[in-house]
């Protein structure tokens, strides 16, 4: 388990996670930070580079290139050691899990051996200091970095997350979090968990923007990621993956509902 210290960062933080091989959405990411003003070390992705996209290498490549601070999530585990499947904690057989054989496949024979060497270097979880708060930024959980925790997850599923990551990492006031596609926050015994969002496929509210955080002396606030979603469609029809993730890039409606707790399933 590695874990990297990014130090004491001042002024406004930018959180975001998954951008999950949608060039088009990175792309604009990289804008939102230039737009916010923000240096590179205060920009931090919680994983997830490659996923259900057409461009996976150009993707990782822009994500190098930007300088902005990553942890390693599941997909990046899984490319790093040659796996043959995301290691998204799909339950075996589900629809999920059928269609991620697709769109991993395509990562899999698309992503070079430099991009893999940089995945299998990422850290595990990363701290960092931000107006008197430390925060640990962890992929899914710290106990399994392909652990699905949503908005109604029970306070006792959070409680054992934040005992581990205290364990290993000392206190913390916050947690930056990633992996289950939803921005949200709450507040578990006075620490707040913040799920930062993904930013390369919308987080199933029948809208195509997709979602980032910012972090403030007065806490944290979610935002619209608009991108050029066209492309990012056109460009996975071209490369065949038309599984249904294509269509959610359009209708902000995912095409399978399996990991979904049944509060959150239209």
């Amino acid at each position: 388990m590695r874990i990297a210290d990014l130090g004491t960062l001042s002024g406004e933080v930018l959180c975001f996670g998954g951008p999950l091989s949608n060039l088009q959405a990175m792309q604009a990411l990289v804008g939102e930070a230039a737009r916010h003003g923000l240096g590179m070390r205060n920009v931090i992705c919680t994983g997830d580079t490659v996923g259900y996209c057409a461009n996976p290498a150009q993707t990782v490549a822009l994500m190098r290139a930007s300088g902005f601070a990553c942890i390693k999530g599941n997909v990046e585990q899984q490319l790093a050691t040659g796996a043959l499947d995301c290691g998204c904690g799909f339950s075996p057989g589900s629809t999920c899990d059928r269609l991620s054989a697709g769109w991993y496949a395509h990562a899999n024979a698309h992503v070079p051996r430099d991009a893999r060497d940089w995945m299998e270097d990422l850290p595990d979880m990363a701290l960092f200091a931000h107006e008197g708060r430390r925060y640990a930024v962890v992929h899914g959980g710290f106990t399994n970095v392909s652990r699905f925790l949503w908005p109604s997850s029970s306070h006792t599923e959070f409680a054992l997350e934040l005992a581990a990551i205290q364990a290993a990492a000392g206190p913390v006031d916050g947690v930056i979090a990633g992996h289950c596609g939803v921005a949200f926050e709450r507040d578990i015994n006075g620490i707040h968990w913040i799920n930062a969002g993904v930013i390369g496929m919308p987080p199933h509210d029948g809208r195509s923007a997709t979602r980032y955080t910012t972090l403030h002396a007065d806490g944290a606030r979610f935002h619209d990621l608009i991108y050029d979603a066209p492309s990012a469609v056109a460009a996975m029809l071209l490369a065949g993956l038309t599984q249904g993730y294509d269509q959610a890039l359009h209708t902000g409606v995912w095409p399978s509902e399996d990991i979904l707790p049944k509060e959150m399933r239209q």
